[in-house]
This record gives structure tokens, sequence and C-alpha cells, in this order.
């Protein structure tokens, strides 16, 4: 396991000043994506300003970030987990023979009630992580 994406390290010294950290980085990349977004959207005839009103007087695009990730949840789940080959989580789904959870496999999928096709729902359990953590 690696370190933490999102929180890194503590301030980095480069040639004896300490330098913005990591989470400070990754925040300020943050902020230009969603800002691109935003004024990509913004050339449409209903913009983003009658939903946002404008009032992200930091440009921190958190109400944005938020819809993306509830457009894209689905797609970044199969990105997250497409060569885990079910072994990414603990047992969640339930196996039919009343002896309880078994391994969601299938991508960390859960099979639907007949056990025919996969429900394409993020587990339960992840939707508790904080968006930054995940």
């Amino acid at each position: 396991r690696g370190r933490d994406l999102y929180l890194g390290k503590k301030k980095k010294k480069q040639k004896g000043k300490e330098t913005e950290t990591e989470r400070d980085q990754l925040e300020s990349k943050l902020k230009k994506i969603f800002g691109d977004i935003y004024k990509e959207l913004s050339t449409t005839k209903d913009g983003p300003q009658t939903y946002y009103k404008n009032n992200d007087t930091d440009k921190n695009y958190y109400k944005l970030r938020e819809d993306w990730w509830n457009a894209n949840r689905e797609t970044v789940w199969k990105a997250l987990t497409c060569h885990a080959h079910g072994t990414y989580f603990h047992a969640t789904c339930d196996s039919g023979d009343n002896r309880g959870c078994s391994q969601a496999k299938d991508n960390c999928r859960c099979k639907d009630k007949n056990l025919t096709k996969e429900t394409d729902q993020v587990p339960t359990y992840f939707d508790y992580v904080p968006h930054y953590l995940r």
C-alpha cells in the first residue's frame, strides 16, 4: 500500500525553502481542471451560472465537483476495479446458499437476485468514504 494520494506528504523542502504540500498541489490542479470544465459549460446557452450562482468566491467548485462525481461514479468505479478481478474489497454479496456473504466477483459487482447479470452498483460502504479519500 502506498501513501494517501490526497493527504500526501508534509511540506517539502527545496533549496532550503518550504514549498507547498502535495495536497495543496492537488487542490490547485483540481481547481484548474474544474475551472476549465466550468468555463466550457459557460459557453452553453443555459450555462452553470444559473445553477451554481457564481457564489463560489474561492473558485473551489465544490458543488461542480460533487455533481461531476455523481454523474461519473459508475465509470470511475469500473476504472478502479477493472483489473481487480473481484478481489478489491471484502465479501459483500449474498451467495444464495444461506451461508452469508460471499466475495463480490465480476469486478466487485454483485449479481442480481436471479444471479444472471451484474447490478452495476458501487458497494454501499464505498459511498461512506469521503470523496477526497476515494
